[in-house]
């Protein structure tokens, strides 16, 4: 057996709370079964942050019946809870309504709203209304990225700065279906310009690991022309995307997934042609992420304070 073996966290394990977490991935993920979020005690809500502090992204089955108010109140066991989105009037206050029907979709390599200095720390994403074909999402562990490096990229992308931008803010536009019904639109989501200069290796500040800071917001590095900045993403980019460090998690009716927005990019694939799929998401507050030196990211145009508190933060 060797090294890596005995360090590798086992294939399911089973708490004494009653939940039992089966591994979905060697890198990412792991679907949690024998709960009901609504439903959870203390202890199990402790096993959920201990298991995704692990994998990174969580799956729920089954949590058929789960309301709005459900989502957000089991989201905020975890934290303080952001508003729905920046720069994005839902009307709910906390639950982003992501219908990639309307001419909208996620289908970006990203990490959630990077564009502030506050990142979020955990996403929890709910199935509205599912294709009937395709609209599966990747997530991608972009720790294990980074511990995968050869050594002169880890020092390179330690001293790296990039701006980050809500300019493209989920990013892909479909002129074709857009409807002019939609709640919000794309210029809805890029309404109030935010830029952010974040440390391209951040330090994560509940296990110590360093993971990429990068994704489809991102507009240039410190230092760097455009043509040097784009060849530079595409390379450190396709480090965090490689098949091997990502899972994909084809929705069903009832499904919830929770990933640490810390440690993560996700991409929803647009393959499912005109049909609706409708989701909802909450985000917990997160912390400003600080480079391997020391050094908090800088904002650079944009207020978020009234998305995200930084003096009341759990995680």
């Amino acid at each position: 057996m060797t090294i890596t073996e005995l360090h590798r966290p086992a294939d399911v394990v089973e708490t004494p709370s009653g939940v039992r977490i089966r591994r979905a991935g060697a890198r990412i993920g792991a679907v949690v079964e024998g709960l009901h979020l609504a439903e959870a005690d203390d202890t199990q809500i402790q096993d959920v942050r201990n298991a995704l502090l692990r994998h990174k992204v969580l799956f729920f089955r089954g949590q058929d019946g789960l309301t709005d108010e459900a989502q957000g109140a089991f989201a905020a066991r975890f934290g303080e809870l952001t508003t729905a989105h920046p720069t994005v009037d839902t009307g709910s206050g906390r639950v982003l309504r992501v219908t990639a029907n309307a001419g909208m979709a996620a289908n970006a390599w990203h990490t959630d709203v990077t564009f502030v200095d506050r990142v979020p720390a955990i996403s929890v994403l709910r199935a509205v209304t599912l294709p009937p074909y395709g609209g599966t999402t990747i997530w991608a562990n972009t720790a294990a990225a980074y511990d995968r490096l050869p050594a002169p990229l880890k020092a390179l992308a330690d001293a790296l700065w990039a701006v980050h931008t809500n300019s493209y803010d989920y990013a892909q536009r479909d002129e074709e279906h857009e409807q002019p019904d939609a709640n919000y639109s794309r210029d809805d989501f890029a309404s109030i310009h935010f830029e952010t200069r974040h440390p391209v290796v951040r330090v994560h500040p509940e296990t110590g690991e360093r993971s990429l800071v990068l994704g489809s917001f991102v507009k240039e590095f410190d230092g760097l022309t455009s043509t040097e900045s784009i060849q530079l993403f595409n390379l450190l980019q396709d480090r965090v995307t490689k098949l091997e460090n990502t899972i994909r998690w084809t929705w069903q009716p009832g499904d919830v997934a929770m990933w640490d927005n810390r440690a993560t990019q996700h991409y929803a694939v647009a393959d499912f042609d005109h049909h609706p799929r409708e989701m909802r998401r909450v985000t917990v507050a997160g912390d400003v992420p600080v480079s391997v030196d020391g050094r908090r990211s800088e904002v650079l145009q944009g207020d978020a304070r009234a998305y995200s508190r930084l003096d009341e933060l759990i995680s």
